[in-house]
């Protein structure tokens, strides 16, 4: 420990760090403060004064998340003072919120109904008039609940502070106080990237995600209907925290077996379509750097495309810098589209009668499916959106005992998958997935690094950089010989604007970038389970690694399913029909999302 303080909590001397407040110097030392609006690592700002404290030499209580500690302070967490302090702030917050518990969608899992148990009130005592409530519906994603929010300014600390858009912040002042949106305009009406990680830290049900499950059961319940579901990466490795078990375990095949359990007729995985995406993207971005090698006029940096959330953050933020996208949609959406074209046709069923869910660690995601240039002859390629908490949700609901299945696997041919398709669930993963097909692809070796592991482009950093030169290429790549590719990494919108500040003033030094638009990519999607910090975020990722390293196979060129789909459908990468099928286009965006005509 350096530069140790030396105080006194509760009689007990300890000892703490210099830069510590009195509630990380309690937690550490196994004292419990109750705090609600403190976030560790995110929102330290002492708004509620739940945390307050009784300090020696101070008149007035002091919030413990925000008070820094010293040397010889003496601290008291729990007198009458500080207790009955805490049961007035609890009894003030409650008079202003609805008491409809029973059937709020956060019953059980609610910070605010937790504090309750720690606080132990007998009735509020405050009644009156409540502030004024409202409902915003306005996007597919994030559906909010003004009569629920208690003014803790977690989601505009994470919004602001976090992601870098600063969507959501405080309006009005005193009773009239609100959180959301400049000049309360709906959250469509706004740049809401729609990453739902203000969702993911409000501590009430004032910020949730769409609610999806109704269309999903009726047409698992449609004897007509033929269903089709698939699976992110991510998912994988955060749906056992929704029935107890330890953050980063991975129970792939338990998953599979409920969703066959709740009735889908296919069960597919997008990791399926995540190899396809490396041989669709890899040959784009190899297309680009044999033009820029030429001296021909190409776009580069080109920057991936998975991400939803990031997508539409880059259409508002910067419109200008859209060719620098690849052309690919996000993984999910290409498994869609084959599930109601490739797939249909060899099964012999009708598009019109089939339903595609995916199951998402993602809130965006919600979104993208309703893009008009998602759809085929006017139909959606995805039907659905359910992230990992919803899916948690129907499981319970149909009563299987998920702890209890056995394994199984996923169905043909759209659920085989290499190793490289799994590690897209963590930020650097899709760059590592590239680099181990493009390098081998253009040497016929294996990257120069052990066991396939591209380190540099891996861990919690806001942005990682590496680079690796062509050598020894095969003679119809000799004009790449020597080429050195430089790739960026970054997670979070915040660091996804430090880049694209660098690609639009002409000086970002890098050929190739990945962008994830929550922060550890989407192992820690708006939609997963709650609460993701970055010891979680940690535990996913170790497990999404230990997938891939599991693998029989771990270059996405090496799924012999995705290469029979070229062989038998698509022809080759970037073809006629994958183009059609596989690739978009992305739309410019104003400040409060109005579409910007072309050119203009």
């Amino acid at each position: 420990m350096t530069n140790p303080v030396h105080l006194v909590i509760n009689g007990r001397p300890v000892r703490a760090e210099s830069d510590w407040s009195v509630l990380e110097t309690a937690k550490h030392n196994g004292i419990k403060i109750p705090h609600f609006c403190y976030l560790e690592g995110v929102h330290q700002i002492g708004s509620c004064r739940i945390c307050v404290v009784e300090v020696e030499g101070m008149r007035s209580l002091q919030a413990s998340c925000t008070i820094p500690v010293r040397e010889g302070m003496i601290v008291k967490t729990n007198t009458a003072r500080v207790k009955k302090a805490r049961e007035v702030l609890y009894e003030l917050m409650l008079s202003d919120h609805p008491r409809n518990c029973l059937s709020c969608f956060r019953n059980q899992n609610c910070e605010f109904q937790k504090l309750a148990e720690e606080i132990k009130i007998p009735d509020c005592r405050f009644e009156g008039e409540k502030s004024k409530d409202s409902v915003d519906s306005s996007t597919p994603s994030i559906f909010r609940d003004t009569s629920k929010c208690i003014l803790c300014r977690r989601c505009v600390t994470v919004c602001s502070e976090i992601q870098g858009v600063g969507v959501l912040g405080v309006n009005h002042r005193g009773f009239k106080t609100t959180i959301g949106p400049a000049a309360d305009l709906p959250l469509g009406s706004s740049n809401c990237a729609n990453c739902g990680q203000c969702v993911m830290v409000c501590p009430t049900g004032a910020l949730l995600t769409r609610v999806d499950m109704n269309p999903v059961w009726n047409a698992l319940f449609d004897p007509k209907v033929r269903t089709v579901v698939q699976t992110a990466p991510a998912v994988r490795v955060a749906l056992g925290e929704m029935f107890g078990m330890p953050p980063g375990t991975s129970v792939t095949g338990k998953m599979a077996h409920a969703l066959r359990l709740l009735g889908f007729n296919d069960v597919f995985d997008t990791n399926f379509a995540a190899d396809l995406t490396i041989l669709e993207e890899g040959t784009e971005f190899l297309n680009r750097a044999l033009s820029a090698v030429r001296g021909e006029d190409v776009v580069l940096p080109m920057i991936t495309s998975c991400s939803p959330g990031w997508i539409k953050y880059v259409e508002h933020e910067f419109p200008s810098q859209l060719a620098h996208l690849s052309s690919c949609k996000s993984p999910h959406m290409m498994l869609g589209a084959l599930a109601k074209t490739y797939y249909a046709r060899k099964i012999g069923a009708d598009p019109k009668n089939m339903f595609v869910v995916s199951v998402m660690p993602c809130t965006a995601k919600k979104f993208e499916i309703t893009r008009p240039e998602m759809f085929i002859d006017g139909r959606p390629t995805v039907d659905a959106v359910l992230t990992t908490r919803e899916l948690a949700r129907m499981i319970k609901e149909a009563g299987i005992d998920f702890n209890s299945l056995e394994g199984s696997g996923f169905d043909e041919p759209l659920g085989l998958s290499t190793g490289a398709a799994d590690i897209f669930g963590a930020t650097g993963g899709v760059m590592e997935a590239a680099l181990r097909t493009v390098y081998e692809v253009v040497t016929g070796r294996e990257v120069p690094f052990p066991a396939l592991d591209i380190t540099p482009v891996r861990g919690l950093s806001s942005v990682k950089e590496a680079s690796l030169t062509l050598e020894d290429v095969k003679p119809e790549f000799k004009e790449l010989e020597g080429f050195t590719v430089r790739v960026a990494v970054t997670s979070g919108l915040k660091g996804a604007k430090r880049l694209m500040k660098e690609v639009a003033d002409g000086t970002a030094p890098w050929h190739f970038i990945e962008v994830m638009g929550c922060p550890g990519g989407c192992i820690a999607g708006g939609g997963q389970p709650r609460p993701t910090t970055r010891t979680i975020r940690e535990a996913r990722m170790r497990a999404i690694y230990a997938e891939d390293a599991g693998k029989p196979r771990r270059k996405s060129h090496e799924n012999q399913a995705v290469m029979a789909l070229y062989d038998d459908f698509l022809g080759k990468p970037l073809g006629h029909l994958s183009h059609e099928l596989l690739h978009t286009h992305y739309t410019p965006r104003g400040r409060f999302n109005q579409l910007t005509p072309k050119g203009s």
